[in-house]
């Protein structure tokens, strides 16, 4: 899809990797709509698009809100004249815990930040995509989607859910203007834990170890931009995520075994 001169919303556009799609998306030429939960981060990504003028504005929502996030297409319209494109990147994790241990309210908290959210987005925007000469919509899940993680069990279920409902989005759109992609980070250098409201278990004593090489959140933004300019089915980001893709399909047993053993420390 073309970037330049286009419309796009990016959630979680006020920390990470969705404040690197925007300023990605802005520096070639795109206007976005910039939504987050707070209305500082938004202000952050403000600061860091010095150029940007009147291509950026910013709405400070919850994406659990569906009347709010039912309102948004008229604001974006309002500001920018038409959406061209839909990019679900905000999410949360959840405690590092046992199912066992995981509370109700955290695991409805959980899909509804992760699923809902990207449901909400979705469908309040799709008449008007449905409608552009082209459009897109990119939904960010994880490698815990189609990865069994311990202690990530509610997270993982959220991401699965947005895997399939995104594939579902692609099969149900084809012949039509609309592109469909989902993506898979791995490990990502961002404060998902901090956003999240997460502590890491023996942190001190991880510290300790060879850290995970994680993807930087540019790097990922880039990677999810270029993903969006080709049109890509599916979008991996990160060694640790291909690699893992490849193994769970293969192997499935081995590679749940595999991700448990890693795991291990963080549950104690």
């Amino acid at each position: 899809m073309e970037i330049k001169d286009k419309v796009f919303v990016v959630t979680g556009g006020g920390n990470g990797m969705g404040r690197e799609v925007v300023l990605g998306l802005l520096e070639r030429g795109a206007k976005v709509a910039a939504v987050d939960l707070r209305e500082d981060g938004l202000k952050g990504t403000v600061e860091l698009a010095k150029d940007a003028g009147k291509r950026l504005t910013t709405h400070a929502l919850d994406v659990t809100d569906r009347k709010a996030v039912l309102a948004l297409p008229k604001a974006v319209i309002d500001a920018h004249g038409q959406v061209d494109g839909v990019l679900n990147v905000a999410g949360i994790i959840q405690k590092f815990v046992r199912i066992k241990e995981l509370s109700f309210e955290d695991i409805e908290r959980v899909m509804n930040v992760n699923f809902w959210g990207v449901v909400n987005v979705t469908k309040a925007f799709l008449p008007e995509l449905l409608a552009r000469p082209s459009a897109a919509v990119l939904n960010v899940s994880s490698m815990g989607g189609f990865l069994p993680v311990p202690g990530q069990a509610a997270y993982g279920a959220s991401k699965a859910a947005v895997k399939l409902f995104t594939e579902a989005l692609y099969a149900e759109s084809q012949g039509s203007n609309l592109q469909v992609t989902v993506v898979f980070p791995g490990g990502v250098g961002t404060n998902i834990t901090q956003n999240s409201g997460v502590d890491i278990p023996n942190a001190e004593e991880l510290a300790k170890g060879k850290a995970p090489k994680t993807t930087s959140p540019a790097d990922a933004g880039r990677q999810i931009i270029e993903g969006l300019e080709q049109g890509a089915f599916r979008v991996r980001i990160g060694a640790d995520a291909k690699f893992m893709d490849r193994l769970s399909r293969l192997a499935p047993k081995k590679a749940t075994g595999f991700i448990a053993k890693q795991m291990k420390a963080l549950l104690g």
